[in-house]
């Protein structure tokens, strides 16, 4: 029998006050776990940002993130001195816990060869290009340093380090992190010692978090993650890719996110890092148009469609295993943005650029912040 209709609509009037409370307490219980005044948390983006954008936006009242998996740790104790100077507030470390490959000699030489042309277009000897992996997983010299700074939150990209190392990583006080892109790898944080998860969409710029399979096929958007894993898990889960602005925020809130993290609206503020090359394909119409590429790392990773994605394809077979496959390209990168341009550059950007302003990361932060405003 159906209800008359004033039955209905308080029924309705009822649910919604209690989604809505539900949801404040949501966010009210992210930023208790986080010491945070917004639930928002700058992407770690290594090679565009350094301490300056993480000061920045703790400074705001969001979680400002560090990227150290491109820092030694002279590097990191550098910047993390610099960033102790400039926020008194909880700030984010991020590391990568990938698993170094072997070298890869036959590999490496099948890499080179598809390079070729380019070198010799670019005027390089590829004799004196020296391998190297260019990126290092979370280590037990990096934790001693997390002993001495006792950063509030620490995340990782590609699953989680070792108990033994998530242990030191926990002792020192520190909140987990983790990034999932499956419903299963959300589990899998959950089972492992996360305390916060971040649902890391197909639209997300850089490197996929992808660790329990290979398989690109396998990755959902945002807004079809975010409520699977809310679903699943008990966790805080924090949606990550193609939010931009204040109604993206509210969108993903409405799917039962705790907090969001943002990163390519960031990436034109003042305060990172990034080349004029790459603020000027942010700002151009080639933004609309990003892949997934294998060529600048030999993982998985979101970027503006160059030259030489368009050209040798966004993956390729030819690339060695994570992250072997940096030093090959890297001196194409120098060469052609000395000259101006950004061929064989990773230009890191998620799917929705349409947020990324040149201004201070404050007031992008602060505008931001109104998706949380009911």
């Amino acid at each position: 029998m159906l209800q008359p209709a004033t039955s209905q609509l308080e029924s309705s009037a009822t649910f919604v006050t209690s989604h809505a409370n539900l949801q404040w307490k949501l966010i009210m219980n992210l930023q208790r776990l986080l010491n945070i005044d917004i639930p928002l948390i700058q992407a770690p983006m290594a090679g565009v940002q350094l301490h300056g954008l993480a000061a920045a936006v703790c400074n705001a009242g969001g979680l400002g993130s560090l990227p150290c998996a491109m820092l030694d740790a002279a590097g990191l104790r550098k910047e993390l001195t610099a960033l102790s100077e400039k926020t008194s507030k909880p700030y984010n470390l991020n590391f990568f816990c990938h698993t170094p490959p072997a070298p890869q000699p036959q590999q490496e030489s099948i890499w080179r060869e598809a390079l070729g042309p380019y070198y010799a277009e670019l005027d390089i000897d590829p004799a004196s290009i020296a391998s190297g992996p260019g990126r290092q997983p979370f280590s037990a010299e990096m934790a001693d340093l997390l002993d001495e700074f006792r950063p509030a939150v620490v995340s990782f990209h590609f699953g989680l380090p070792s108990p033994e190392l998530l242990g030191r990583v926990k002792a020192c006080g520190a909140k987990v992190l983790g990034s999932a892109t499956t419903v299963a790898e959300a589990l899998w944080l959950e089972a492992h010692g996360a305390d916060v998860i971040g649902a890391q969409g197909l639209e997300a710029g850089g490197h996929r978090g992808m660790f329990l399979t290979d398989e690109i096929t396998s990755q959902l958007g945002t807004f079809a993650l975010l409520p699977q894993i809310v679903a699943a898990v008990s966790l805080p889960v924090v949606a990550a890719g193609g939010i931009a602005d204040a109604q993206g925020v509210r969108a993903a809130m409405s799917l039962g996110a705790a907090g969001v993290q943002i990163g390519t609206a960031y990436l034109c503020c003042p305060e990172a890092s990034t080349s004029a090359i790459h603020r000027a394909a942010l700002h151009s119409p080639a933004a609309q148009h990003t892949a997934l590429t294998n060529l600048f790392s030999g993982r998985p990773a979101r970027g503006i469609v160059n030259r030489v994605m368009r050209e040798l394809g966004p993956i390729s077979a030819a690339t060695p295993s994570f992250p072997l496959a940096t030093a090959a390209i890297a001196p194409l990168r120098a060469k052609a943005e000395s000259q101006g341009s950004g061929d064989f550059s990773p230009l890191w950007a998620g799917q929705n650029a349409s947020g990324c302003k040149s201004m201070a990361a404050a007031l992008l932060t602060a505008e931001l912040a109104c998706g949380f405003i009911q």
